[in-house]
């Protein structure tokens, strides 16, 4: 997942950027806030009414020691920002979250999204005058762990072990960056993982991060790809850390395998931002008891957008473009997860599935990308797509090269593959978790709607993209 470089003023853009639209992140299994009387008579007041939807779906990022803006912690904190919050929400570019609410898949674990009552009652209390209310009503305040307590501490304790990479150091001005160092795993058997946090380690770090990526390579019989030392990395990624991504916990009876003698291939790519950070990674590891491992083996997968790793791109100046292609389905498999991968000219991506006996199912459809948020889509348990052998997974991905996009740096260039975040990409993110036959058609014989289902699901055209400008 390699990003891109940009020169210094284009990294002050990005952050610009990124502070005006960090309002309202949530990280994953957070839960979601408790119904409010949106259409009642009721006065809707900080304590009552808003401080519980800020609680649930703001301030796991929105709080003193983190990277955002400000802090949503208080009515102190949060009244100044209130027409800032009222025309976020209504736009609804926060909190952070892409996804076409009338295509495809629509139930997640991770939904941080807010409700349609949620954002009538967040724009009545600012029409209102934001009031306090009356403090009584106030929820308890969450509490939050220490710095240098993980995430994942509560549910499973410590990790089992904690992978550090190299230091890395940045000026204060300086050109992006990219840091690919390698750590040893140090496993000397097979070992199933249940969950995986990742963080660059302080604060300060997390401010000049863009990504962390941790890439698995292990000597893999299940993969002809090698890569140093003739691993393979067919193991796919262990985990990414990007803003609003922090962890990932495997679905039941499932998790990644690390063998003896891995090793996690770092790409961290790093920006300046005005001052000089020394820093670190560190990727904490939380493995499934010795006698007690997963019946299947979920690999984070790249499903491109385009033919070949490096072709298939080419965006005219002041033009939209678009690219698709295909990933067979070798074995039945469970998707579990989407996360579409552009760069700052990425407008939309959406995943399908073509079965075997041609009936498109659409998946998921991201119809406002937006590069300053890395969004994985995670599929619920009920409604995660499991498809057969054979199945066709086509990504199908829209670039917008005009002066429509905000974030597009130069709409007069032309603009094709590469590394660099002022040229493009166009692929997804997605854990695989591949099945049996038996274990599918037991699935089919249980879910014989979901097998049968029809159902014939365009995605957007270049017209509805444009539209949508």
């Amino acid at each position: 997942m390699d990003h891109a470089e940009l020169d210094h003023r284009v990294v002050i853009r990005f952050f610009v950027c990124l502070c005006a639209v960090a309002l309202l992140a949530l990280p994953i299994n957070q839960v979601r806030a408790a119904p409010t009387n949106d259409k009642s008579d009721h006065a809707i007041t900080f304590a009552k009414d808003i401080a519980p939807i800020f609680q649930a779906k703001c301030q796991d990022c929105h709080r003193p020691g983190t990277v955002a803006p400000m802090s949503l912690l208080t009515y102190q904190d949060a009244r100044p920002w209130a027409k800032s919050i009222r025309e976020r929400v209504i736009k609804h570019q926060m909190p952070p979250w892409h996804i076409d609410r009338t295509q495809g898949v629509q139930h997640f674990l991770n939904d941080r999204s807010l409700s349609d009552a949620e954002v009538e009652t967040i724009v009545r209390w600012v029409d209102d005058g934001a009031p306090l209310g009356n403090p009584k009503d106030l929820p308890a305040p969450r509490t939050w762990p220490a710095e240098e307590q993980w995430q994942l501490a509560e549910k499973f304790g410590a990790p089992d072990f904690v992978i550090k990479s190299p230091t890395f150091s940045i000026a204060a001005e300086s050109d992006d960056q990219w840091w690919d160092p390698v750590s040893t795993v140090p496993v000397t058997e097979a070992r199933w993982v249940r969950a995986v946090e990742i963080r660059p380690a302080t604060v300060a770090g997390r401010r000049v991060t863009h990504h962390a990526i941790a890439r698995l390579w292990q000597n893999d019989e299940d993969s002809e790809d090698r890569g140093p030392r003739g691993f393979s990395d067919g193991s796919g990624l262990l985990m990414e850390w990007a803003i609003g991504k922090q962890y990932d916990i495997f679905r039941a009876n499932t998790g990644k395998l690390l063998l003896p003698g891995a090793e996690i291939q770092w790409d961290i790519h790093l920006h300046a931002n005005g001052q000089p950070v020394q820093d670190h990674v560190e990727l904490a590891v939380y493995l499934y008891p010795k006698d007690s491992p997963p019946k299947y083996r979920t690999r984070l997968m790249m499903f491109r957008g385009t033919q070949g790793r490096f072709g298939g791109i080419d965006i005219p100046p002041n033009s939209m473009a678009d690219v698709e292609a295909t990933t067979t389905l070798a074995e039945p498999a469970r998707l579990e997860s989407f996360q579409p991968h552009m760069h700052l000219r990425g407008k939309a991506m959406s995943m399908e599935a073509i079965l075997p006996d041609g009936t498109v199912r659409m998946i998921s459809n991201v119809d406002h990308f937006d590069f300053n948020w890395m969004n994985n889509y995670i599929y619920s348990d009920e409604d995660a797509p499991v498809l057969p052998r054979g199945t066709q997974i086509r990504i199908h991905a829209w670039h917008d090269n005009t002066t429509a996009n905000r974030n597009n740096p130069d709409p007069t260039v032309h603009v094709g593959y590469g590394r660099r975040t002022t040229d493009e990409m166009a692929h997804a993110w997605v854990n695989v978790t591949y099945l049996s036959d038996k274990d599918y058609a037991e699935w089919a014989a249980q879910h014989p709607q979901k097998e049968k289902q029809k159902e014939i699901e365009k995605a957007p055209s270049m017209g509805s993209i444009v539209a949508k400008k």
